[in-house]
C-alpha cells in the first residue's frame, strides 16, 4: 500500500485487553498497511488514576488516507468497539491515537500532529522507542529513545513489558498428541481456499482466480493436522511468487506442497489448485471472436525426498446420446415405410437427415503426470475433440445450426469420450514416456434423467499403449494416489 508512514498508539483497559488490541489492529488493516508492531506493555492509568491498568503498544504502517480521514477512521473503530466518551481519560476498551504522520506538522481544533503529549507519556515512549528509537519527531531535535531516557521513570507510573508478541495464549498442542485410535489417515487438510494467483505470461503476467485444496498424510501417531499452518504456508508462497513469477500452475502447486510439508512435519503433502483461465475462440461459421473459460488444474505431492506434479484441464462441450438417437432412427424407419417409402429409400433418408436425440452438457477432464512439458491449450483441444461437439459462449444462428448438426453427427457415450481423450493424448504426444500417469474422465449432465452419468480411466501411458496395441486387458488400473505412492516408493507396513 502506498501512502505516508504513520505511527499509531493503541491502549485498552476494559474487557479482554489483549483481544481488544488484536481486534483493533485487525480493523486498522482495512486502511493501514501494518508493517511493524511493538511489544505489549502494562502501565498505570494516567490523568484519571481510579481505573484499571492499561495494555499499551505502538504500531508503524502506511496509509493513503489524509490525516483528518485517518482520524475519523480511528474514531469509527473506537465507536464500533464500544468506547463511550463520558469521561476524558476514563476507562475504555480501546484508545487509538495518531502519533506521527510522515513529516507533517499539523494543528487544528480536532487534531495535532505530532501528538503533543508524546514527550510526557512513558506508556507511549516505551513501545515507541522499541520500534523507532532513532526517529525524530518533525520539529523536534530529539529521538524517541532520547525522550524515553530523559523521562527516566518520571512519567505516570511503572511500565512493564508483558508480552513480546500480541498473541492469544493457547493450551497444549492437541493436534500433535497421539490419537485414541492408532490409524494413519490418507488425507487431512483444508478445502476451497480461494486466492488470486499471478503466473508468468508470454507478453504480460496473467492473474487467475484459483481454488485450492491442501492436505497431508498423517501417521498413526499424530492426532490431527495444524489447520492454521496451511494458510500460513500458502500466504508465504503467494508472497514469494509475486516476485519470482512462476510460469505454470503445477510449479506453484509444487512450491505450496513443499511448504505445507515443511510446516506440518507430515509424511506427505498434497495440493490441488483449480484456476479459471480464458482462451480466445472463433465461432465455427461466423468467425465471431469470443472468450471461452476453462479450468486449469495443477496438482503436486511432496515428501522429504521428492516433489511430483501433474497438469490437467477441464472443459465443457455438447454430448448427443447414441442410444436415444438409435431409438429415434428405428421409429423413423418404420414411419417412412408406413408412408410408402421403400426400405432402401428409408435408409437413404436416414443417412442424409440429422436424427434427433437428447443432448447433454458434457464436462471432460484430462490430467497428466510427467516431467515433460505439456501445454494446457493442447489438453483443452483433446478434451473438446472427444465430445460430440464443442460449445461456445456466444453463437450466431448459423453457428448454432452447425454445432447442433455436428453433435448429432457424432453421438457419443461418456465411455466413448474417455477413450477418445486417451487416444487423442497418445496421438498428440507420442514421445511422452511410458511411466506418464493419465486420468481421463467424462461427466454428462443429464437432461432426461434425474441422475448424471460419468466414466473414467486411469493408468500409465505404457499400460494404455499396450492395451490399444494388443487388445489385452490390464488390471488393476492404478489410481492417482497409488501412482504417486509408487513415485515416492511408499509401501504399506509389512
Amino acid at each position: 500500500m502506498n501512502g505516508e508512514n504513520v505511527y499509531i498508539a493503541l491502549g485498552s483497559n476494559l474487557g479482554d485487553r489483549r483481544a481488544n488490541l488484536i481486534d483493533a489492529i485487525s480493523q486498522l488493516r482495512q486502511k493501514v498497511s501494518v508493517e511493524q508492531i511493538s511489544s505489549v506493555y502494562e502501565t498505570e492509568p494516567a490523568y484519571v488514576t481510579d481505573q484499571p491498568r492499561f495494555y499499551n503498544m505502538v504500531l508503524r504502517g502506511r496509509s493513503g488516507l489524509p490525516p483528518e480521514e485517518l482520524l475519523r477512521f480511528l474514531k469509527s473503530i473506537e465507536r464500533r468497539m464500544g468506547r463511550q466518551r463520558t469521561l476524558r481519560y476514563g476507562p475504555r476498551p480501546i484508545d487509538l491515537d495518531i502519533l506521527v504522520y510522515g513529516s507533517l506538522q499539523l494543528q487544528t481544533p480536532d487534531l495535532t500532529i505530532p501528538h503533543p503529549r508524546i514527550p510526557e507519556r512513558d506508556f507511549v515512549l516505551a513501545p515507541f522507542s522499541e520500534i523507532a528509537p532513532d526517529l525524530e519527531l518533525p520539529g523536534v531535535q530529539r529521538s524517541i529513545a532520547e525522550m524515553y531516557q530523559q523521562l527516566a521513570g518520571s512519567g505516570y507510573g511503572k511500565v512493564v513489558q508483558v508480552m513480546q508478541k500480541l498473541i492469544i495464549p493457547l493450551g497444549r498442542d492437541v493436534q500433535a498428541e497421539r490419537p485414541s485410535v492408532h490409524l494413519s489417515l490418507t488425507h487431512a487438510g483444508v478445502s476451497g481456499i480461494k486466492r488470486i494467483v499471478r503466473l508468468l505470461g508470454e507478453e504480460r503476467d496473467d492473474l487467475f482466480y484459483a481454488e485450492m485444496d491442501l492436505s497431508v498424510e498423517l501417521g498413526p501417531e499424530q492426532k490431527g493436522a495444524h489447520l492454521s499452518r496451511f494458510s500460513d504456508a500458502l500466504g508465504e508462497i503467494i508472497d514469494q511468487i509475486s516476485a519470482e513469477r512462476l510460469p505454470t500452475l503445477e510449479l506453484l502447486a509444487e512450491r505450496v506442497a513443499a511448504a505445507v510439508l515443511r510446516e506440518q512435519g507430515a509424511i506427505r503433502s498434497d495440493v490441488q489448485i483449480r484456476a479459471r483461465f480464458p482462451q480466445e475462440r472463433f465461432a465455427p461459421v461466423s468467425g465471431k471472436l469470443s472468450q471461452e473459460i476453462y479450468t486449469l488444474i495443477g496438482i503436486a505431492a511432496a515428501t522429504k525426498e521428492r516433489v511430483v506434479h501433474l497438469v490437467g484441464v477441464e472443459a465443457e462441450g455438447t454430448m448427443a446420446s447414441p442410444s436415444a438417437q438409435e431409438m429415434i432412427a428405428d421409429q423413423a424407419h418404420e414411419r417412412l415405410l408406413e408412408a410408402g417409402f421403400s426400405a432402401e429409400q428409408a435408409e437413404r433418408v436416414l443417412e442424409i437427415v440429422p436424427l434427433a436425440t437428447h443432448n447433454q452438457r458434457g464436462r471432460g477432464t484430462l490430467i497428466v503426470g510427467t516431467d515433460q512439458p505439456v501445454r494446457a491449450e493442447d489438453l483443452v483441444h483433446i478434451v473438446e475433440g472427444a465430445m460430440s461437439s464443442e460449445n461456445y459462449d456466444l453463437l450466431k444462428r448459423p453457428d448454432e445450426l452447425f454445432v447442433v448438426a455436428k453433435a448429432h453427427r457424432h453421438p457419443r457415450f461418456v465411455e466413448d469420450a474417455v477413450r477418445e481423450i486417451i487416444l487423442g493424448l497418445i496421438e498428440l504426444y507420442p514421445t511422452l514416456p511410458d511411466d506418464t500417469f493419465v486420468l481421463a474422465r467424462q461427466l454428462n449432465l443429464e437432461t432426461v434423467h434425474k441422475h448424471d452419468v460419468y466414466a473414467e480411466r486411469t493408468g500409465t501411458l505404457g499400460e494404455l499403449r499396450h492395451e490399444l496395441a494388443n487388445g489385452s486387458y490390464i488390471t488393476p488400473h492404478p489410481s492417482l494416489d497409488s501412482w504417486l505412492r509408487e513415485q515416492f516408493n511408499i509401501t504399506g507396513a509389512g
